[in-house]
């Protein structure tokens, strides 16, 4: 009877870890359709309260597409020289 109870909560437990791993790659992919956008409005919302707008500017530059190709490329994320 205990193991069968164990055997239960370990199922449990697997069932919710599917489910975190699975919210967690829906939040990544959403961040990734997104992230130009995202980028956009935070630099709107760091010139707004008096940020640097030249870091705004060069962030906007670059499309997530080449910002995730220059990562990958030298490990720093900026535009390639």
């Amino acid at each position: 009877m205990k193991s069968r109870m164990k055997s239960r909560s370990g199922q449990a437990l697997t069932e919710y870890i599917i489910i975190v791993v699975i919210v967690a790659l829906a939040a990544i992919a959403i961040v990734a359709i997104f992230s130009d956008t995202i980028r956009e409005k935070f630099g709107g919302a760091v010139e707004e309260l008096g940020g640097d707008t030249a870091a705004k500017d060069a962030a906007l530059d670059v499309d997530s597409h080449q910002y995730l190709k220059d990562l990958d490329r030298d490990g720093a994320g900026g535009s390639s020289p």
